[in-house]
């Protein structure tokens, strides 16, 4: 079946608000097709707004973390989390903007034997550690960044961003979101 399987098949964007229309309409014009969590996520349009208005802030504004980092950590928050939706979508992302078609399996499965740089590392030790226990964060993991060259806003950036994709990561797995079939080819 293809990128709208059964999961999502019965959504119809006629039917949804302009603003949320013209935002599934423009990602369609951009992949070549609407990725379920879209689909998902119009159901309740308020909360779709939301989403994605903190989603953009998060991921598409300047910062010190590159576009690619800001993946990285999706990949590994979303791993941790064992969310397939996550894994296999920002897997794609990452795939293309790393222009590596290794690197997204790597950190999916062990970022601590992925070939990525000793900053990259610890930046996704630190992700992991607020995904898994954040009350154990202490000044020293700061201080382990700090000495990798990150800001106190790239730190903010790295908690706020697995802390968001925590929240995606439960939507995903609880509504049983399937990633589109396109996905898994990209970037490879």
């Amino acid at each position: 079946m293809n990128s709208r399987n059964r999961d999502t098949q019965n959504y119809e964007i006629g039917n949804l608000p302009v603003d949320i229309r013209e935002r599934i309409q423009k990602i369609e014009e951009k992949t070549g097709f609407i990725p379920n969590v879209f689909l998902r996520l119009a159901t309740r349009h308020d909360e779709f707004r939301a989403f994605f208005l903190y989603h953009d802030a998060l991921m598409e504004k300047p910062s010190g973390l590159s576009r690619t980092e800001k993946e990285m950590i999706v990949v590994s928050t979303s791993a941790t989390n064992n969310c397939i939706y996550c894994v296999v979508a920002h897997g794609a992302v990452l795939r293309i903007r790393s222009k590596d078609k290794h690197i997204a399996d790597q950190i999916a499965i062990n970022y601590r034997r992925a070939e990525i740089s000793e900053r990259e590392r610890v930046m996704l030790d630190f992700a992991t550690k607020v995904a898994e226990s954040s009350y154990k964060i202490s000044k020293k993991d700061f201080d382990l960044l700090k000495n990798s060259g990150f800001s106190e806003d790239d730190i903010r950036d790295i908690v706020s961003i697995v802390s968001f994709f925590a929240m995606s990561n439960r939507l995903a797995n609880s509504l049983s979101i399937k990633p589109n079939e396109e996905f898994y080819a990209m970037g490879r």
